[in-house]
């Protein structure tokens, strides 16, 4: 399976493409696009390769990792996939705007399809196991790929740092048993792509983050 990266400028989110390129199936992640020009350099990506987007799956229900969710959902035409726990976050975009006094006016959305602990979604036949780690916010979720050897965290697990839990439905307990309960026991060599910043691996987080 092959990631691909795009950032946005506003809040640096990492917006992750997860593809092959024997079937051409693909998997957006966190479409936290806020403007159209962010929104055009994902889809000339999916066109140029020719993809064909299978799945649009958020880590959490935070704004600038959803803002272009829905767009994207009606340019493909799929539901979009989280953890209902975040829904409320979802129904309370207004309210996000306005809190980080953003000039964007994306629209609440329902969550299509549920995904929970334990769930598998597939890119070319290739697994993703959804692993449950609440604690940034309720429905945090990340993405595992075993076979490729790497795992999305979402705002859970950071190169040098965890998530923030100022925010609504966040817990610092919470978030620091999920990530050594479900992410630190992952392979050591596993890659570690996070929502925001560069990648690191389960190996040197375990070994040098200062809040593990």
């Amino acid at each position: 399976m092959r990631i691909t990266n795009f950032e946005t400028r506003l809040f640096g989110t990492n917006i992750f493409l997860l593809w092959n390129t024997d079937g051409g199936e693909a998997i957006i992640v966190d479409p936290g696009m806020m403007s159209t020009e962010e929104r055009d350099r994902v889809f000339e990506f999916v066109d140029r390769h020719s993809l064909t987007v299978t799945h649009i799956v958020l880590t959490h229900g935070h704004i600038d990792h959803i803002a272009s969710a829905k767009a994207t959902a009606e340019r493909y035409g799929l539901p979009v996939e989280g953890n209902p726990d975040d829904q409320f976050l979802i129904d309370t975009l207004p309210l996000q705007i306005q809190r980080f006094r953003l000039n964007i006016q994306p629209e609440p959305f329902t969550l299509g399809k549920a995904l929970n602990h334990g769930d598998t979604l597939t890119v070319g036949g290739e697994p993703l196991q959804v692993i449950s780690v609440p604690g940034h916010s309720p429905g945090s979720i990340a993405l595992y790929a075993p076979q490729s050897g790497f795992v999305i965290t979402g705002d859970t697990l950071f190169s040098g740092s965890i998530g923030r839990t100022d925010l609504p439905g966040g817990d610092y307990a919470t978030l620091i048993h999920a990530i050594t309960d479900e992410l630190l026991t992952l392979p050591a060599d596993t890659v570690v792509h996070s929502g925001h910043g560069p990648a690191t691996t389960i190996a040197a987080e375990a070994r040098e983050n200062p809040y593990l």
